[in-house]
């Protein structure tokens, strides 16, 4: 799994630089939904999702000694990410890689790409 990869990396940077470790999961609930019977039920499901993708990662790294905390945030994905990062004062951008969807994003991903694009630290980007 790409979460699992990704932590691995972490885990190892984490532990070299003596870091604390933010754990991120951005979620964008489609416009077309807004309008929709149930929008609400729709976005808590979405919250609890990232919630418990956020704290099993977070409840991870911890149980190998990484200090870690959790945030769940709505929004544009890259921009939110950019903008944490910023928040954070973050040193390093850990971030996965899937489904393209042009050839650019044949080797990282459209968030992951705008990411490493704007980010005003490095990035690394686990496929």
């Amino acid at each position: 799994m790409l979460a699992e990869r990704a932590l691995l990396y972490l885990e190892h940077v984490a532990r070299v630089e003596e870091a604390e470790v933010v754990v991120l999961h951005v979620y964008q609930i489609p416009d077309r939904y807004a309008t929709v019977d149930g929008y609400e039920a729709l976005h808590a499901q979405y919250e609890t999702i990232g919630h418990e993708i956020v704290d099993d990662a977070v409840s991870q790294l911890q149980e190998r000694e990484v200090e870690a905390r959790g945030l769940v945030l709505e929004g544009e994905s890259a921009r939110v990410i950019l903008e944490t990062a910023a928040r954070e004062e973050a040193s390093l951008i850990v971030i996965g890689s899937r489904g393209p969807a042009s050839v650019a994003e044949v080797v990282l991903g459209s968030v992951s790409l705008e990411v490493l694009r704007h980010a005003s630290c490095p990035v690394l980007v686990v496929p």
